[in-house]
Parts: C-alpha cells; structure tokens; sequence
C-alpha cells in the first residue's frame, strides 16, 4: 500500500512541476503515473550502472556528478514514455533537483509512527 501512495505522489510531483516548469510536459495523470514507475525501475536497475561505471567522475566531483546521472534518468524516461518530455539537459536537471525536493518533504508523511 505505501508503494502505492509513493508512486502516487510522484506521479502529482510530476504533474505540478510540469505546471511550473517550462519545458516538461506531460499529457495525463496516467503518463505521470507511468513516470512515475519508469523512474522507480530507473533508479532501481540503471542509475546504480551508471554510478558504478562514472565512478571516478563522481570521486573527482566529490559527488557532483549525481546530479547529472539523475538528469540522464530523467530524460532516459522521458524517451521511454509516451506523453511526457522534457526539452534538455539542464530542464532534466532542475526538474530531478525539484521532484527529489518534493519526494523529501511528502514521503516522510507515509511513514508509519509507532
């Protein structure tokens, strides 16, 4: 269930910052749905490919270079899935930098409290 509501508020995430940002689209609540599970997949399987393989990039950067693996998911399911795009590189980037923003605020709501 809480996967769930987590795929739920990425897929809001999405919609808002789609709203605000110039150069993200997306065509319905179900593409930002289907975002929403292609970044998880991404992020689940890829990014610790590409983390690996940039290694010595991100040691240099002291870690910088994250930033730009999570753009290229970012754009990488944006050609992935229909009904949504994202216009370039450095969209893709302010648009992972915001929805990791809005993940942190509102996900720690679905945490159960004992």
């Amino acid at each position: 269930m809480k996967l769930v509501l987590k795929i739920l508020l990425t897929a809001i995430g999405v919609i808002i910052l789609s709203k605000i940002l110039p150069g993200v689209e997306v065509s319905d609540f179900l593409s930002a749905v289907f975002v929403a599970i292609t970044l998880g997949f991404l992020r689940l399987f890829v990014k610790p490919i590409l983390i690996f393989l940039t290694l010595p990039a991100t040691i240099v950067t002291l870690g910088l270079f994250l930033f730009v693996i999570n753009a290229v998911i970012i754009l990488l399911a944006s050609s992935l899935v229909g009904g949504f795009f994202v216009s370039g590189f450095w969209t893709a980037l302010l648009f992972s930098l915001l929805l990791s923003l809005f993940q942190s605020l509102f996900n720690p709501m679905l945490e159960e409290k004992n």
